[in-house]
Parts: structure tokens; C-alpha cells; sequence
């Protein structure tokens, strides 16, 4: 600090000589860094930073187990800031707690997670400091946040994977897992629908290690929330099975921390600590509050504020050494005694306990046990066969046994999805009950996605599952997964307008294309047994990337691989499953129950004389992380004559047929009708796929043809005249992430 500032703000604020003066400064630091830097962005959001600093201080200086030289230490607390669009208050946080940074190898780094040329940088491309917060681009931040309500959604994972970790590796006299997950949440937060989803299951496990800090400030974008939000919030907590309390000024610290004691003390349910605050300044003030809460306030409002807390008026990015030492003998000192005593139980811990402890590392550094994969089951060839909902349920029981932290459940259909762990001492995870591997969700399945990213941050590794029409209720998470590139598992069955009878309500069209257009999200559709196990297989060896496994209904034949490709092949996305003597005239494509179609299809084009290579492509996505050479094999570019089949939209498959390819799939919604007659109304026959194969043969032996018309039935596409090349998608570029963990 310069001298001249030093002695402006030793005479506005005193000698910091108690504890109170130095809180207050503490507190001060918070709200000016916040103001500072939204206005030097000129975007941004500093009312709630402003008022809410009272309330994170206290947490953070009295309660929060937290130790800043070590940001993933394995029993910290977990902070969650759900209001995300305060980012500013967290980033002040881990700037004057002196967090340490953390690199992809889980190791410190050295220097501080956010600096205070971070903090000058708020908003900017490549900062520190984005928006709002983003999990593994800066480390102490627990989650991205910003869709509101997900922060408190998730943080329900998080407490579950505490209770569940606790069970399963804690020993007498070895405490290895208890930390409490803390998450401060708006008005926002709480009428998103996926917050009530999340506190009705948080009541029911009675997750007393949970805490939501509710910030009641009565103001959102467009105003006063009596616009729209009139409820008694914590009347409805307290019938969701939540302890209530309040705080009626947020910045009463004593009044906060008693509430923060109740909490600690109460131990059959979670707790809802109502805080009323006044956005802005932090008191009551005649000021433009919904100019504080979505925009930079502006120069002499900034100065206005300074004044009224007793700052240099003139002083920008003003950290008083006084207020990291506050930090410093607070948190820091308080959370590195903790860590260290964990470490020296640990140390004990592994020479007690050697298989356990080993575990522990292992699921923290989200690696596998040795030999986890053992008993993976091979089927034999069966053209009845069996749906894929069925083997993935054969797979996930023989690897589970072997995986002990893999857990998951669904949203109420695991009778109808087939993910229940099956084999013995599996249990259900219930409040008497936290080591149960079995999951009941409810039906939640925004809530249920959103505590699987809070399992998954937690390293645990989960599995959730429902229909995959039902995944547009959960888009929300699955698309936080993918940005924050966590190993979350999603098990969609029920895939197809192979369904039947059920109709076009919940036969999906449109799922597989959206789920295909999240950047970083695997989608894998396999097609027969084999391909399901490969497909866990390879689900479970992402260690930073979240998959979709999309299994069928209905049954499908199980592949004779004499002759064919190895199930491996699923591994690289597309593979080769069939091949003509000599050189292919057609190239038919296809996933799930769409492949053994097109071996059939391939057979009859074979009587006909016409040479067609069957490729199976479970996974776009892999298929592109491939290198060039190994693209081209499969699809070789000289061969344009190219038919897709797969039972959804045809959204993107001009990618791999061509321009002028003939793409058989939905452009419509389903049908209520049996299987039979629903595949033959929308065109998923043999006779169908050989006449397109047939159509694209002629087309791609005339390359003077006039360009491709496409002839559209209900659910079909035929192709007629040139076939366009196939257009090659760059593998998307990865973003850096300096807090890879």
C-alpha cells in the first residue's frame, strides 16, 4: 500500500486495536474489492458482495474447517456460493484468505489462486475471475456457478458424499470423513424449482451436515420480489424437514454466529438460516438497489459508500495488510492446524487400515482400483438377445463389487432403467443408512443431476438414470458437468420411438442431438451386449469428462463377432463391424438398435451385388478425438456413397453421410403403436435402408449428376444424384484449466 493511503486510511478507520475494528476492516476489504472491480469492468453485480460480506466473513473467520495453503484438502468444508452472480465476494475471499493455487496433478503450485491483478481483471478474457465462478479455473472454487439454484442443488450431493465417505472409510479412532457443506443462496435461488427439488430430499436423508444461508434482500432483476415471490419461504423449510432460524440484520457478526452455532449443534436435519439484508451498502439506504444489484454503481456512488464506511474516498484495490492478517489468524490458522492433524491420522491411518487408506488416495486422485474391471462380463451370440437396459445391468453389477465408491440411483425408475446394484451388502442409502450404494432420488430429475455433480466433486463416482426423454428436465447440470469436466455418469434408457405404445410424450426424437451438442459430454449408444460392456468400460475410465450411456427397451440381438469387429472398437467412437470382399460401394451407419438393421440391410445389398461396409458409431465424440488416419479408415473419404440410420432426429448426421447423403431417421414426432408397426411407418426396414444404399450407389457413380434432391417421406430421407463429400469437424480446443482436480 502506498504511503499516502496507508495514512488516508489510518485516519478514516483508527488504529485497528480490537478484534472488532479488524473484522470490521475485514469486512470493509471485502465490499470495496467488489465495488472496485465491477466498476473497473464496468459489468457486474456489487450490491449483493457488499451486503453479504458479513455474513461470508463470519463463516469463513469462526466456523468454516478450511485451510488456504491446501485448497483440496480431502476433510474441508465446502463453501458454495449458489447466488453466483456475487462472484466477486468469493473471489475477495480467496484473495484475502491467501488461498493457494492447485494444478491438474493435484499439486500446489505456489502462488495465490486469485491475486489482486486477478481481482483488477474481473470479467476479462482469460481472468482468474470470470463472471461468475468456475470449478478447476480457479482453485477454492467448489463448483461453477450461475444458473441459479444449482449451487444449492448440488451442494446436496456434496453433503451426501460426506455422510457416505464417513460410513465407509471413518474407523474407530480414525475420523477420516465429517465436513459440513455451507452454501449462501438468493432469492433466485429459491424460486428456481430445482431448489425445493434438492431441499426436499436434503430433509428426508436428514442431512444435518447441511446448511444453506438464505440471503433475504427482497430484490431480483426486476425488482421487489413481491412482484412475484410472496411465499413464507422458511414456513415451507420447516415442512420440507429443515431447522428454520434468522437472523434479522446481516451485519450483526454476533447474531450470525449464534445462528452458525445452532447449526453445528443441530443434528437430525438440515439447517436454513434466514439472513435479512439490504443490498447495496449493507444498511439501510434510500439508494437505486436494483442498480446495485445488476450493474457497476458508478463513481460517486462509490465514493459515497466509501465514505459511509470510513474508507479513503479515493483509494482503488485498497487491501490493508491488517486485513489479511485477520485472515490469516483466522481461517489460516485455525484451518492449517486442522489439515495438519488429518494428515497425521492419515499416516496412522494407512498403517492400520492399508487397504482403506490406499482407497482413499485412489478415489481422491479419481483413479481406479487395480483389477477394477475383472469381471466384466463377455455375452455369447444371441439373435434374440437381450435390450441393452438389460446388459448395461449385467455390466454395472460386475463392476461395481470391484469399484467401491461407485454409487448411484435414479429418479424413481430404477425397476425401468435397471441400475439397482444388486449384489450383496449393496444396501440403499438412506439417513439411518448413509453407506448404502443405492440411490433414491425421487422423482427429481433436475435435483437428481445436479447431486450427482455434487457426488462427482466430491470424487465419488455416480450414476444417475431416467428415460432419456426425461434428460430435458436435467439439461442444466448435465451442461455444468461438461464445463466443469467431472466424471458424472447419466444412464438414459427407454431411447427410441422403439418404446412403443407409450407414444410420441415419451418417445425421444430430439435428445440424442441436444445431449451430442454439449461441448465435452461423451454420448454412447451401443449396439448389442458387447458394445454395453465396452461402453461402461470406457464411461468409467474418463476421469474428466462426463458421459451419457443411452440404452434401449427393447431386446437386441447379441452379435456374433466370428466375423465381425471387436466390441473394443467402441472405444474409438466408430468402428469397422463389417466389410464386403474388395472395396465398399455404400458405407451404412448406425448406433444402438439401428446396427444389427444394417448388418441385415448389408446382406441383402450383398445379393444385389452392391458391396456395403456396416459401421457401428456409438460415440461422435470419440469418434472425433481420433487421429485423421484412423478417421479415414473407417470412413474413407473416397467412398461417398453414405446412409445413416438411427431412430432420432437427423440433426448433424450430414456430417458423416455428406451434404447429399441419405440420412434415415425422425423428422417428426413418434407414434403410439407396437414396435413392429412404428418401425415400419417411419422407415427403419431393410427394404427401406437397401433402397437408399441402392440410391446413393447410383448417385455416387455419376459425378457429373446434377446436385443431390432429396426426396422426404414421413421419417425418411432417399438421396438422388452426387454425393457430397464428407465434412471433417475439428476436435473442439480444450480450454486451459490451471485448477485441474
Amino acid at each position: 500500500m502506498a504511503r499516502a493511503a496507508r495514512e488516508r486510511l489510518g485516519e478514516a478507520v483508527g488504529d485497528v486495536a480490537s478484534a472488532t475494528d479488524r473484522d470490521q476492516l475485514a469486512i470493509n476489504t471485502i465490499r470495496t474489492l467488489s465495488m472496485d472491480a465491477v466498476q473497473a469492468a464496468n459489468s457486474g453485480h456489487p450490491g449483493t458482495p457488499m451486503a453479504l460480506a458479513p455474513v461470508a466473513y463470519t463463516l469463513w473467520q469462526r466456523f468454516l474447517r478450511f485451510d488456504p495453503e491446501d485448497p483440496i484438502w480431502p476433510d474441508r468444508d465446502r463453501f458454495v456460493l449458489s447466488n453466483g452472480h456475487a462472484s466477486m465476494l468469493l473471489y475477495s475471499l480467496l484473495h484475502l484468505a491467501g488461498v493457494k493455487a492447485v494444478n491438474k496433478r493435484y499439486e500446489r503450485v505456489g502462488r495465490p489462486s486469485v491475486s489482486l491483478d486477478d481481482i483488477k481483471r474481473f470479467r476479462q478474457l482469460d481472468s482468474k475471475c470470470p463472471g461468475h465462478p468456475e470449478y478447476r479455473l480457479t482453485s477454492g472454487v467448489e463448483m461453477t456457478t450461475g444458473p441459479l439454484g444449482q449451487g444449492v442443488a448440488t451442494s446436496v450431493g456434496m453433503a451426501m458424499a460426506s455422510r457416505w465417505m464417513a460410513s465407509y472409510f471413518n474407523r474407530p479412532g480414525f475420523e477420516m470423513f465429517g465436513y459440513d457443506v455451507y452454501a449462501i443462496c438468493g432469492d433466485g435461488c429459491l424460486m428456481e424449482g430445482v431448489s425445493n427439488e434438492a431441499a426436499s430430499l436434503a430433509g428426508h436423508l436428514r442431512l444435518s451436515n447441511l446448511c444453506w444461508i438464505y440471503d433475504n434482500n427482497h430484490i431480483t432483476i426486476e425488482g421487489n420480489t413481491a412482484l412475484a415471490f410472496t411465499e413464507d419461504v422458511g414456513a415451507r423449510f420447516l415442512g420440507l424437514g429443515w431447522n428454520v432460524t434468522r437472523v434479522s440484520d446481516a451485519n450483526d457478526l454476533e447474531a450470525l454466529g449464534r445462528a452458525l452455532e445452532i447449526f453445528r449443534k443441530t443434528d437430525d436435519r438440515p439447517t436454513f438460516i434466514i439472513v435479512d439484508s439490504h443490498i447495496g451498502y449493507g444498511a439501510p439506504s434510500k439508494q437505486d438497489t436494483s442498480a446495485a444489484h445488476g450493474e457497476p454503481l458508478g463513481e460517486d456512488e462509490i465514493r459515497g459508500a466509501k465514505a459511509k464506511y470510513g474508507w479513503p474516498v479515493d483509494a482503488k484495490f485498497l487491501v490493508p495488510p491488517e486485513a489479511k492478517k485477520a485472515f490469516a489468524e483466522g481461517i489460516g490458522k485455525r484451518g492449517r492446524a486442522l489439515r495438519k492433524e488429518w494428515i497425521e491420522r492419515f499416516k496412522a491411518y494407512q498403517k492400520r487400515h492399508p487397504k482403506l487408506a490406499d482407497q482413499l488416495d485412489r478415489m481422491q486422485h479419481r483413479q481406479l482400483p487395480d483389477g477394477w474391471d475383472k469381471d466384466a462380463p463377455v455375452f455369447p451370440p444371441d439373435p434374440k438377445g437381450m435390450a441393452t437396459r438389460e446388459s448395461s445391468a449385467k455390466v454395472l453389477n460386475a463392476l461395481a463389487p470391484n469399484l467401491p465408491w461407485l454409487v448411484g440411483g435414479s429418479a424413481d425408475l430404477a425397476p425401468s432403467t435397471k441400475t439397482r446394484l444388486t449384489f450383496e451388502g449393496a444396501g440403499d442409502f438412506q439417513a439411518e443408512t448413509p453407506g448404502g450404494r443405492n440411490l433414491h432420488l425421487g422423482i427429481r430429475e433436475h435435483a437428481m443431476c445436479a447431486v450427482l455433480n455434487g457426488l462427482s466433486l466430491s470424487k465419488i463416482r455416480p450414476y444417475g438414470s431416467t428415460f432419456l426423454i426425461f434428460c430435458e428436465y436435467a439439461k442444466q447440470p448435465i451442461r455444468l458437468a461438461a464445463l466443469m469436466e467431472i466424471p458424472t455418469l447419466y444412464v438414459f434408457t427407454h431411447d427410441s420411438i422403439g418404446l412403443g405404445e407409450d407414444g410420441p410424450t415419451h418417445q425421444p426424437v430430439e435428445q440424442l442431438a441436444g445431449l451430442r451438442a454439449i461441448p465435452g459430454l461423451v454420448v454412447l449408444r451401443p449396439g448389442d451386449a458387447n458394445e454395453t460392456t465396452e461402453a461402461w468400460k470406457t464411461a468409467i475410465e474418463l476421469d474428466h469428462t462426463p458421459v451419457a450411456l443411452i440404452m434401449s427397451r427393447q431386446a437386441l440381438p447379441t452379435l456374433d463377432r466370428a466375423n465381425l469387429g471387436a466390441a473394443s472398437g467402441v472405444r474409438k467412437g466408430a468402428y469397422v463391424l463389417s466389410d464386403p470382399d474388395g472395396e465398399p460401394d455404400v458405407i451404412l451407419i448406425a448406433t444402438g438398435s439401428e446396427v444389427s438393421l444394417c448388418l441385415q440391410a448389408a446382406e441383402a445389398l450383398a445379393s444385389r451385388k452392391i458391396g456395403a461396409r456396416v459401421v457401428s458409431m456409438p460415440s461422435w465424440e470419440l469418434f472425433e478425438r481420433q487421429p485423421q488416419r484412423y478417421r479415414d479408415s473407417v470412413l474413407p473419404p473416397s467412398v461417398t456413397a453414405r446412409v445413416s440410420v438411427e431412430q432420432a432426429s437427423t440433426f448433424g448426421w450430414d456430417r458423416w453421410v455428406g451434404a447429399s447423403g441419405a440420412t434415415i431417421g425422425m423428422t417428426t414426432f413418434g407414434a403410439s403403436a407396437p414396435l413392429k408397426d412404428l418401425l415400419e411407418k417411419f422407415g427403419f426396414t431393410v427394404d427401406n435402408v437397401v433402397k437408399a444404399a441402392q440410391a446413393q450407389v447410383r448417385a455416387a457413380a455419376k459425378p457429373d449428376a446434377r446436385p443431390t434432391k432429396v426426396k422426404k417421406t414421413t421419417g425418411k430421407k432417399v438421396a438422388r444424384g452426387a454425393a457430397a463429400p464428407v465434412r471433417k469437424r475439428p476436435a473442439p480446443a480444450k480450454r486451459a484449466r490451471a485448477a485441474r482436480r
